[in-house]
């Protein structure tokens, strides 16, 4: 039986299974579920539905595509749950869904990377799920061994440590494949002990006191503060030539004279136009190294920069050509009559 079947507009089984796209045994199972029941069922059995009911099921079969529990549908259909609750409710099941996904993906993708043995998987999958409170422990306890008798201030082993290891609350894959590597290599005594002895020369050398002292982590921090906002100016396209740019530039140049007792000049900030790009180039070969580097202290602060997000960030902001085009500005700008009268 097709279309309307009675002056009351109710329609048959067949012709609301057309409407809706779903099949008969599916809005007859919905009825027995009492989920949407027929407007009428006649003396032959046969289930008619109003407009109401048609609407209902088109309703119903778009949250079961969505993956809504047949529980949850009956409560939205009784008034025991509001639509924005539901969905609210869903999403939140789907995002933990996504999140273990990636999270299996990424203990698979390691798998098969590093040939990891069978006894190994159990290990990459608790990594992959460590709560925000193990992490910090692994982590300080690894900061706590190989930092115990290093001649360095507080204040510069802070820096190097650069705060908590954050995971993103959604991580990527190649986030959480950087966490499964950098937790099994913390874990590990081998790699703790050369990374102690690796700091340990590194800080036994001449001149290491000094670079390591609370005031030159004081220096480093000032620095860091101008290259932010030389990445800032550059993110926001405003030109090196413009009189931000010149601002962005003395700040720099000033404090760069500071630190090695120089005047500042239009010589001094070409030669400081040269040297940033000095520092681009040895930034991005680090980059590079970085993929495989033979410094295992190196290979650490590489998954930590992948973990918290400043290593893409770093590779698609790097302020440096921004810096050096701002300083050979600037450097120009500095003997005008113009410069002159505004530093009076």
């Amino acid at each position: 039986m097709m279309g309307v079947v009675d002056e009351n507009g109710l329609y048959a089984i067949g012709e609301v299974a057309r409407r809706t796209g779903l099949s008969v045994s599916a809005i007859r199972f919905y009825s027995d579920e009492g989920v949407v029941a027929p407007a009428r069922v006649t003396d032959a059995g046969h289930r008619l539905y109003d407009v109401r009911g048609v609407a209902r099921l088109e309703f119903v079969a778009t949250l079961r595509e969505l993956d809504t529990g047949l529980e949850d549908i009956r409560r939205l259909l009784a008034g025991g749950v509001t639509l924005t609750e539901l969905a609210t409710a869903h999403l939140a099941r789907l995002d933990e869904q996504e999140r273990r996904i990636r999270s299996r993906k990424a203990v698979l993708r390691t798998i098969a990377r590093q040939h990891t043995e069978a006894e190994q998987v159990v290990l990459l999958h608790k990594l992959a799920g460590m709560s925000d409170e193990d992490r910090d422990r692994l982590v300080d306890e690894f900061w706590n061994e190989i930092s115990t008798g290093l001649p360095v201030s507080s204040d510069f082993l802070g820096l190097m440590r650069n705060g908590p290891l954050v995971l993103p609350d959604e991580p990527t894959t190649q986030q959480l494949e950087a966490w499964i590597e950098l937790a099994d290599l913390l874990r590990n005594a081998e790699f703790r002990r050369t990374v102690r002895e690796a700091l340990r020369e590194t800080f036994s050398s001449p001149g290491a006191a000094f670079m390591t002292s609370s005031t030159m982590v004081d220096a480093f921090a000032r620095g860091g503060e101008i290259l932010t906002r030389a990445q800032e100016a550059q993110r926001a396209g405003v030109p090196a030539d413009s009189a931000h740019g010149r601002e962005v530039a003395a700040a720099y140049a000033a404090h760069l004279g500071a630190l090695a007792e120089t005047p500042d000049g239009p010589a001094f900030r070409v030669k400081l136009a040269a040297d940033v790009l000095d520092v681009e180039r040895l930034h991005l070969e680090s980059i590079e190294e970085a993929a495989a580097p033979s410094d295992p202290y190196q290979r650490y602060q590489s998954l930590v920069a992948i973990i918290d997000g400043t290593a893409q960030e770093a590779a698609e902001f790097m302020p440096f050509a921004w810096l050096s085009a701002a300083l050979t500005a600037s450097a120009e700008w500095t003997g005008t009559p113009e410069a002159s009268h505004s530093e009076r």
